[in-house]
């Protein structure tokens, strides 16, 4: 029997006859995207990233001069070159961060509300909190990490009960052992990937959120809906009643999963608006200063075979873009886990393992 486990909500699937139960473990082995475009979209520093698309761009622009377009460098000597130029950076640098901070204002704008509106939401998470803590039968913990742990454990628990009662069972159909099997092999490799990752991750970075994106809980959902409606005839009240409960287990991660990562997209915006701003200030002063300052035979040497004037021009573009590439590396990121995250429950969005 082959075990393919693990799995995260919308990135899996199959056409639902029961020939593919197992999954692979993690979201980027059932999408079969390349490790550089996971790294780029999703695991990556978001500062380092910004780091590197700001040498790519440099060195691309240095090749471009000297290379493909030799009389660029003649281009950049003349002094109303680089004023138009840096000129039209000040013009963007002060539209785009002002639109992107108002853009992420209107976003976080959510969470002011009136008295009612705040009490209302106090409510309805201490309801959760409340019904997470008789499922467990313990108090919830208060960390999102250890939050999401507790319930992944939880619906293993109850998988791996349910599978010694189907095994046990005289009147459990052989095909339904088979499948529950390798159900509840693939739940544990997942579960036990995903904890793993979990274990120490401190909400505010990525870790949490990316490591629950590894659970697919809306495959397992589907397949024990599946396994119910296919086999109930021949199953107990006390099998039909362990299936229910590893069904709500899994759902519980749902909702939690969602909480949690709407919390982390507002962190990331208020994180996107302050370092904007504080790439903002120094762009303009860039801009600025080449505007004013730079021009016609400021710069007469050369470095390296590039006129410096070159060096100081591209060098200066590149800063101005600072802006512009902390909202694109943010945007990868969240972009892509808001479409990885679309559907709630067991519909699958993704045919990656069809």
């Amino acid at each position: 029997m082959t075990d393919r486990q693990g799995g995260s909500d919308d990135d899996d699937n199959d056409d639902g006859e029961g020939d593919s139960i197992g999954t692979e473990n993690t979201m980027r082995a059932r999408a079969d995207e390349s490790r550089l475009k996971v790294w780029v979209l999703l695991s990556a520093n978001r500062l380092g990233l910004v780091a590197l698309l700001s040498v790519l761009v440099f060195a691309s622009l240095i090749v471009f001069s000297v290379v493909l377009y030799p009389s660029l460098q003649l281009s950049i000597q003349r002094g109303d070159t680089i004023e138009t130029g840096f000129t039209t950076m000040i013009s963007v640098i002060v539209t785009g961060t002002t639109l992107v901070v108002s853009i992420n204002q209107l976003v976080l704008s959510q969470e002011n509300g009136p008295l009612g509106d705040q009490r209302r939401r106090m409510s309805n998470a201490e309801d959760f909190r409340t019904y997470t803590e008789e499922m467990l039968g313990s108090t919830a913990p208060s960390d999102p990490s250890n939050f999401l742990r507790a319930l992944v454990a939880e619906s293993q628990d109850r998988a791996e009960r349910l599978d010694r009662l189907i095994h046990e069972s005289d009147s459990a159909p052989d095909e339904l052992q088979e499948q529950l099997e390798e159900f509840v092999d693939s739940l544990d490799g997942n579960a036990e990937t995903v904890r793993e990752k979990l274990d120490g991750s401190q909400f505010g970075t990525f870790d949490v959120v990316y490591a629950a994106l590894d659970y697919n809980y809306s495959w397992k959902v589907f397949q024990v809906d599946r396994m119910v409606n296919e086999f109930g005839d021949s199953l107990s009240r006390e099998e039909e009643e362990a299936f229910h409960d590893l069904k709500t287990s899994l759902t519980m991660f749902g909702p939690a999963r969602e909480h949690i990562k709407t919390l982390y997209f507002e962190w990331a915006l208020v994180n996107l608006s302050q370092y904007i701003l504080y790439a903002a200030v120094p762009a303009l002063v860039v801009a600025g200063a080449m505007f004013m300052f730079v021009g016609d035979g400021s710069f007469p040497g050369t470095t390296l075979g590039v006129d410096d004037i070159t060096w100081v021009t591209v060098g200066a573009f590149t800063l101005t873009l600072l802006p512009f590439f902390i909202f694109i590396s943010y945007i990868f990121r969240v972009a892509t886990v808001a479409k990885r995250t679309l559907a709630i429950g067991p519909l699958i969005l993704r045919d990656s393992q069809r």
